[in-house]
């Protein structure tokens, strides 16, 4: 193909002679609707164009009626012009032609209904955030803050809405957040959002970006002035916005401007899973320490002999579970009896939990496991292979077994559970089931028993959320939980491996009908009983704010040069 210039730009398809081809009348109007289609792919006008035969022309508008067009269309079809060489002629020969449609009516509809699905959205998320505010205000004038308790209202609040949204904790934290701040910071603002005049991520970063202020009188006035401008923002990079909103607030208050973080405080070390038995690992570390790190990683991967078949970056990634597990060195795999490096076995302290069908272990079947505590499966050869070197534990279905004894759970019942359950089995909760309590259902003292159909995994913080603030769960034999919030909904739980291993949910027997449930609180008899905070929300907040405001104030008084520039790349949290 031979580029031609067209608009500024270049196109990969061949420029028509006009001293040969377009000089019969066939391959004029061919060429012509080619200038035409080239210069709508450029976006503008095709310059070669003769405005006094085509008539007047627009960026990326075809001028000419449908009619010229399909006539065109034909004759260049009789003549097998240049364009039916090239493909052309089949798109400009559409029924309805699409080059011909593309600008009718119609797509002003679609538009407008693009528009008004995205206002409505708008809309909804501060709708959703004022109903918010309403239930948070509620549950306050029922029992205040309780700020002085471990599990205060505002995490009782968060557990309805993680329930109520059938989403996570900490999103649900983050909606009662933005609540708040609508509602006593950014009144003005949040009635943008809830007249869909903003979208929830503009909202989220005025939020954060204001959030050091803390004059009541200056943070109305930045409210007031967010509300004016807002709306008539365009669309703009988080980048942009922030360094929007962080004009109006260094102009109100210097020191309530959000400030590059130092990179050194932004070291990190991140885990996620990525299926297929792997896992990805992202590190920020001191440059020492990634140093020390690399070279250690070095060193273990040339423990092994010559004979290891693994390239030196598996080596690299291998080392990492041996250095996590404290070895000193890496375990070779040459299999050879006299291998030089296999002297002593690698120390393993670390132990983690994988559940297996004994079939998937002696590489029979291929159903993959689940290590308690990891999002992604295990597959079935990688399960066989790692099995020949790990402690195997049958796991014990207990059946129809009597309630035992004891309040405490034995090993075996208690390993059941867990297995069962694999995480937190309150609406929303995904924590491990290895960091949970093991929670009598009907209270032990209330005469539950000790048996897995009245055993369930809890984490401390839903396991208070249940004993101090209302909700009630009862439990099936195959280990679901009908819960019950404060606010008189139900919801329902399931184990986490009723889908993979659905043979530990076959029901453990049925026991006696529960207690009937105490009709009083249990928050006012055993308030005494909850874990108390050291420091309350509130004054590790107002002592984080002093701390920031104090150092910007430093930070500018050293520079002498007015306010920071605003940071482009300190974004609200993605949640």
């Amino acid at each position: 193909m031979v580029p031609g210039a067209v608009a500024g730009g270049w196109f990969g398809l061949h420029e028509l002679n006009s001293a040969t081809e377009a000089t019969s009348g066939t391959n004029a109007v061919a060429a012509a609707t080619f200038r035409r289609v080239v210069g709508l792919t450029m976006g503008r006008a095709y310059p070669g164009d003769d405005a006094g035969r085509n008539g007047p022309r627009r960026s990326g508008i075809i001028s000419s009626s449908p009619a010229t067009m399909r006539a065109g269309t034909a004759r260049g079809a009789a003549g097998c012009s240049y364009l039916d060489r090239y493909g052309a002629l089949d798109i400009l020969s559409e029924p309805a032609g699409i080059i011909e449609c593309m600008f009718d009516g119609s797509s002003a509809v679609l538009v407008e209904r693009i528009a008004a699905a995205a206002r409505a959205e708008n809309q909804a998320a501060g709708q959703r955030l004022a109903v918010i505010g309403e239930l948070d205000v509620m549950r306050l004038r029922e029992v205040g803050e309780r700020e002085t308790w471990c599990t205060d209202t505002q995490e009782a609040v968060t557990a309805e809405l993680a329930a109520a949204l059938t989403t996570t904790q900490a999103l649900a934290a983050s909606y009662l957040y933005y609540s708040r701040a609508m509602r006593l910071r950014l009144p003005r603002v949040g009635a943008l959002l809830r007249a869909g005049y903003i979208d929830y991520r503009m909202f989220q970063t005025i939020v954060y970006r204001t959030d050091l202020i803390t004059d009541p009188d200056v943070m109305a006035a930045v409210d007031a002035q967010l509300a004016a401008k807002a709306a008539r923002w365009p669309g703009m990079t988080q980048g942009r916005l922030a360094a929007q909103v962080d004009r109006i607030v260094a102009r109100a208050d210097g020191d309530a401007l959000r400030r590059r973080r130092e990179r050194q405080a932004g070291r990190e070390v991140s885990i996620w899973d990525s299926g297929e038995g792997l896992t990805e690992i992202f590190g920020r570390l001191i440059t020492t320490d990634a140093h020390a790190v690399d070279a250690r990683l070095d060193a273990l991967a040339a423990t092994v002999c010559a004979g290891d078949p693994r390239t030196r970056n598996q080596r690299r990634a291998d080392a990492m579970g041996a250095l996590a597990a404290g070895a000193d060195r890496l375990a070779c795999r040459c299999a050879r009896p006299d291998c030089p490096a296999g002297a002593t076995p690698p120390p393993v302290p670390v132990v983690i939990h994988v559940i297996a069908e004994a079939a998937s272990l002696d590489g029979t079947a291929a159903t993959p496991a689940s290590m308690i505590g990891a999002d992604a499966l295990i597959p079935a050869e990688l399960i066989a292979d790692l099995a020949r070197s790990a402690t195997l534990r049958p796991l014990v279905h207990p059946g129809d077994a009597p309630p035992e004894a004891n309040y405490t759970p034995s090993q075996a019942l208690a390993d059941f559970v867990r297995c069962r359950d694999l995480t937190c089995r309150f609406p929303g909760c995904d924590r491990p089931a290895r960091h949970c309590d093991l929670d009598h259902t009907i209270a032990y003292a209330d005469g539950g028993p000790t048996h897995a159909s009245n055993l369930t995994c809890l984490c401390r913080q839903h396991h208070l959320i249940k004993t101090f603030w209302g909700w009630h769960d009862h439990q099936l034999p195959d280990g679901t939980l009908i819960w019950t919030a404060p606010s008189g909904q139900t919801y329902i739980t399931t184990p986490g491996s009723a889908l993979l291993f659905p043979t530990l949910c076959v029901p453990t027997g049925q026991l006696a009908p529960p207690q009937p449930t105490p009709t009083g609180s249990r928050c006012a008899d055993r308030a005494a009983m909850m874990p108390q905070r050291r420091r309350t929300r509130a004054q590790n907040r107002t002592a984080r704010i002093t701390a920031e405001r104090k150092h910007n104030r430093q930070t500018r008084q050293a520079a002498r040069s007015g306010p920071a520039p605003p940071d482009t790349d300190d974004e609200p949290p993605p949640f």
